[in-house]
């Protein structure tokens, strides 16, 4: 490649890297500023949880006339990077962002990074025919698109950068993915912050020396992280098979989900385990949460993401990693606000098979000196979650991979 291909080649991609990451950037923040209307009002207005079978039925009935070909969300973008075969339809994009606000309007417990990411993928694969890519940039174009909306939603480039290429297995990624990952991330990032939408800010205060005592706890909490990944992986699996089987007509599984959901609410009293549950994940830092709060939430969000509502899974697991990491500080004599910190991105490690990412946005959300505890909780968990997460397209390689191949065989031969 001559020095002037090579010219129009980066220019080429850091305009695309631009669009993306300004476009992805720009719906990220509405859709952040759209959540803090519909949060606080259904919060003051408890009533229109009542509204939430509805809301379900207007879900189901949008997906099932206009959206089938976008009904799998997350797991499009992966099957589309394993083989690509057709653009991804722009309409994604407004679809599940509609679909996510009536969730969280009317009551639903989900989360915000599936339609962000979402959102970003559709918008980057636009971009294939403006500039007639082939299928080995169209994988690129997903790498971006993830990078820019999980960059976006959450404020950590870093690891939304490698968030995008770790979801997707690192073996088979090309360098140039690699680098425009990272750009497209912090274009995404400053793009956010130009509108102005701030992001929740997390401290943990004291960090205690690294001990052999401290060292064995870790171990044994992340152990705890990781199979709690698993049982929120497999909880929201089966509960998205029931209703599937159960329950033929597609639009039907939110409404009925969304009467059985009312009901509960109603019954719990309280509204702690629906929406983002950001307040809590936050409270989980300084006071000790009560030790079902985590499998609450599992419950809620489960049935909730099971029954077809929308929305993405990141969030409830910040609240379920955070407050059991909270609720262990009466064992585990760690301070709780590092316990809650770990907890958050571990469980997430274990049950999207991503632990560098995760060890990444720790450092960057909670400051660089949790780092080694939360990186050792991170793979801790990522090893004890089994090897079916959030994703069902997902393609697990790298020592994991191996380590439960190798189990299975030896499984094989004792039999």
């Amino acid at each position: 490649m001559n020095s002037k291909n090579a010219f129009l080649f980066t220019f080429k991609w850091i305009l695309i890297c631009v669009l993306i990451g300004v476009f992805s950037g720009s719906v990220s923040a509405f859709f952040l500023v759209s959540l803090e209307w519909v949060t606080p009002f259904r919060e003051h207005n408890i009533w229109i949880i009542w509204l939430l079978p509805m809301g379900g039925l207007a879900i189901g009935l949008l997906y099932h006339y206009y959206g089938k070909e976008v009904v799998k969300g997350n797991n499009i973008l992966l099957e589309e990077y394993e083989k690509p075969q057709k653009t991804i339809p722009l309409k994604m994009a407004p679809m599940v962002l509609i679909g996510t606000l009536i969730t969280h309007l009317f009551g639903g417990s989900a989360g915000r990074e599936g339609t962000a990411v979402q959102m970003g993928g559709a918008i980057a694969d636009q971009l294939k025919n403006v500039f007639n890519l082939n299928n080995s940039d169209r994988k690129t174009l997903i790498i971006l698109g993830i990078s820019a909306g999980f960059t976006s939603v959450f404020g950590t480039p870093l690891a939304g950068a490698l968030f995008a290429l770790e979801v997707l297995y690192f073996s088979k990624i090309s360098f140039k993915s690699v680098i425009f990952s990272f750009l497209v991330a912090y274009v995404a990032y400053f793009t956010v912050e130009f509108w102005q939408v701030k992001h929740t800010h997390y401290h943990i205060p004291i960090v205690p020396q690294m001990t052999i005592i401290n060292f064995g706890w870790i171990i044994i909490i992340g152990i705890l992280f990781g199979l709690t990944s698993m049982l929120f992986s497999r909880t929201t699996h089966f509960w998205g098979r029931l209703f599937s089987k159960t329950i033929q007509y597609a639009p039907l599984r939110p409404f009925v989900g969304g009467i059985i959901l009312a009901v509960a609410i109603y019954f719990i009293g309280t509204t702690k385990y629906i929406g983002l549950g950001i307040p809590t994940i936050v409270e989980s830092f300084s006071t000790q949460n009560a030790s079902y709060d985590f499998l609450l939430k599992i419950l809620f969000t489960g049935f909730t993401l099971g029954a077809g509502f929308k929305g993405g899974e990141v969030t409830p697991l910040f609240f379920i990693g955070a407050t059991l990491g909270s609720a262990l500080s009466i064992y585990v004599p760690l301070p709780i606000a590092l316990l809650a910190g770990m907890g958050f991105v571990a469980v997430f490690s274990g049950a999207t098979h991503t632990p560098i990412a995760c060890t990444i946005m720790g450092m960057e959300l909670f400051g660089i000196e949790s780092g080694v505890f939360i990186g050792i909780a991170c793979v801790v968990a990522y090893f004890s979650s089994g090897s079916i997460g959030i994703y069902h397209s997902q393609i697990v390689k790298g020592a994991k991979h191996r380590l439960y191949q190798r189990i299975k065989r030896q499984n094989l031969e004792d039999f």
